[in-house]
Order: structure tokens, then sequence, then C-alpha cells
């Protein structure tokens, strides 16, 4: 007695064939080899990055940048070569969607921070209020890739020493995009505390690069505060740290409510061009915007 097998009764079976496997397998296999590149780019760049923070660390370079010498050039090529490297792995990851934004975060970033740091006396930086808007946009690899990009730019039109930085500019911008994909942007005192705290490995990434290859704070405010702290008695590695913490946390702090702020205030028309700003609405906002009938869109 032979038994047929049980149909579901919603049609018949459909099988599928080798020439669909394959396919199948071949489609795996190219989006496999498509990541594979742009993860590999990214964990070499983190490690060239890594390699000379590390040796910043251990060398403890002497000359404090008075000159373009030897110890500055190979800090800035390490960092450079690692900003490279970070900026073509995180290219392919980005949305096209984001791509026609990039430029003018950049230009925000480099025009306020290059007042804020060489006009005023503020010890603070705000030159990563575009890199972190595109990660609350587009999300970690967009921003990580317009901090690098920023500071790159930045470095060769108006400031080399800003090339040595990229590392925390790629760090903050994709703090920016993980703090969004937690949802911390949709309330501004949670966004306020994920910017502070974001504010700690920021300044503590720069700290030993400023002080050891630049001699201290870079800009008017903040190398008033390094003087400060020095002839307190603190050396220069512990004045720059402490100044760079005491920066960072605020200055982080602030550019995240400032992102909550435009993530608020941008119309939802244009917020839809971003899925990723999914993440940064209320619960209550999403469920109202999915609520209306086409004719109240329209």
């Amino acid at each position: 007695m032979t038994t047929k097998p049980r149909q579901s009764g919603q049609g018949p079976a459909h099988t599928v064939g080798p020439a669909q496997n394959q396919s199948t397998e071949s489609h795996g296999t190219k989006s496999h080899q498509s990541h594979a590149l742009p993860l590999a780019l990214t964990f070499l760049g983190t490690i060239v990055i890594l390699g000379t923070y590390i040796a910043v660390l251990l060398t403890q370079p002497a000359n404090l940048g008075t000159n373009l010498g030897h110890t500055t050039l190979w800090v800035m090529l390490g960092y450079l070569l690692g900003g490279v490297l970070l900026a073509a792995g995180t290219l392919p990851l980005i949305p096209r969607s984001i791509l026609a934004l990039i430029p003018v975060a950049i230009a925000a970033n480099i025009v306020i921070g290059h007042v804020v740091g060489n006009v005023t006396p503020i010890p603070l930086y705000l030159d990563s209020i575009g890199t972190v808007m595109i990660g609350v946009l587009a999300g970690p690899a967009a921003g990580a890739f317009t901090g690098i990009i920023s500071n790159l730019i930045w470095g060769v039109t108006l400031s080399p020493s800003v090339i040595a930085f990229s590392s925390g500019a790629a760090f903050i911008g994709a703090a920016a995009g993980w703090a969004a994909r937690l949802g911390a942007f949709r309330t501004p005192w949670f966004a306020v505390i994920i910017g502070a705290l974001a504010g700690i490995p920021a300044g503590a990434l720069g700290a030993p690069v400023a002080a050891y290859v630049f001699g201290g704070g870079l800009g008017s405010g903040t190398g008033g505060v390094v003087a400060v702290l020095q002839a307190a008695g603190l050396e220069m590695l512990n004045a720059t740290l402490a100044q760079s913490l005491f920066s960072d946390i605020i200055d982080k702090a602030l550019i995240f409510a400032l992102a909550y702020v435009v993530v608020r205030t941008l119309p939802r028309r244009i917020l839809d061009r971003y899925p990723f700003t999914d993440h940064s609405l209320s619960r209550s906002s999403r469920n109202s915007d999915n609520s209306r009938t086409p004719a109240q869109v329209g």
C-alpha cells in the first residue's frame, strides 16, 4: 500500500529546481562578497588608527608639534591612511539618498568648527554638527564617513592638524547612528545624556595626539584651558586630557541636543526620505502617521 504525499490545499506543490537553487546560492555569494571588502577595509582602517594612537601613547613624542617634523609627519600619515581606509570601507554601506546632504554637512562642520576654534574664546569645538545629523538621518556608516571626509577636507584646505583627529570624528558620527538606533533622539534628555557619554571616548581619543604632537589644545579657547591647568601644576598629558574630557562632554551633549531639535523641526515629508529616522520618532508620532488615510496624507 502506498501513501500519497499530503498537500496543503492551497494549490499544487511547487518544487525548486536546480537552476533556482543555483541562482539563489549565486545571489547569496555575491551579496556576501559585496559586503566582505567594505568590512575588511573598515577593519583595516580601524587597526591602522588604533596602532597610530597606541604608538603615540608609547613613544610620547617630545617635539609637541612646533613644526611639521618627523614625529608630526608619521602621526599625520598614520591617521590619514586609517581615515582613507575607513572612508573606503563605509562608503558602500551608505544609503544613496543621503549622499547629496553630506557635502552640506561637511561645510557646516568646517565653517562652524573653524570659527569657534579660531575666532571665539569658547573652549568647545562644535565641529561635528553635520556629522551627527548625518548619523541620525542615515546610520552609523554614513555618520562615520562624514566625520572622516570632513576632517580630511578640512586638513587639506585649512588646518593640517585636524587630520590627526579623524578617528574621533569617525567615532562621533558612528555613535550618533548607534544612539539613533537605540531611540536616543526620541526625548531631549536621552539625547543629551548619550551625547555626554559619547564625549568621553571622543576626548580620550584626541587628548594624547593634542598633548604630545600639537602641544595641548589647538583652539584659542581649548588652548587657554590647557594653559591654566598646566599653571595649576598638571603635566601636559593630564592637562590636555582634563580639557578634552571637559570640552568634549559639553560639546557632544550640546550637539546631540541640537540634533534632537533639528529632527523635531524637519517636515515629515523630508524625514520620509530617510527611513533610518524612524528610530528617532516617538511611537505616538509613528502611529499617528500610519493611521492617516491616503486622502489625509495627500
